[in-house]
């Protein structure tokens, strides 16, 4: 089922996409505040490539991570993120088990102390 080329909203393929982004940034920000990391925002962004034919299935889906906070550990976000694709996100290891080539990427945008002045 597809949505009309002019349809507001997105494709059910677009929705498992969504599902993949939610899930991994819930494990990912858990992770991260049982680490003590001072996160104050994360962002996921998700594309997917499709095949050609039909039945259109994912081949592959880049996961960008924008993570936001002080002093923020490259180690420990790492560690979230490929805790979340093995062992905790189950939409994106369904997404693997089913021939999905799931890459990844992250950034830590350093944020100003709290209280910092402006």
């Amino acid at each position: 089922m597809h949505a009309p080329a002019d349809a507001n909203g997105g494709t059910p393929m677009d929705y498992l996409l969504a599902g993949v982004a939610g899930c991994t940034a819930i494990d990912v920000i858990g992770i991260l505040q049982k680490k003590r990391q001072n996160v104050v925002g994360l962002e996921v962004q998700i594309h997917g490539t499709q095949a050609e034919t039909a039945p259109n299935v994912f081949t592959k889906a880049h996961i960008t991570y924008i993570v936001r906070g002080e002093n923020i550990s490259p180690a420990a976000v790492e560690q979230a993120i490929e805790l979340s694709e093995t062992k905790y996100c189950s939409a994106s290891i369904m997404f693997q088990r089913s021939g999905t080539q799931v890459t990844t990427e992250y950034r830590i945008e350093e944020t100003a102390p709290a209280g910092a002045a402006l």
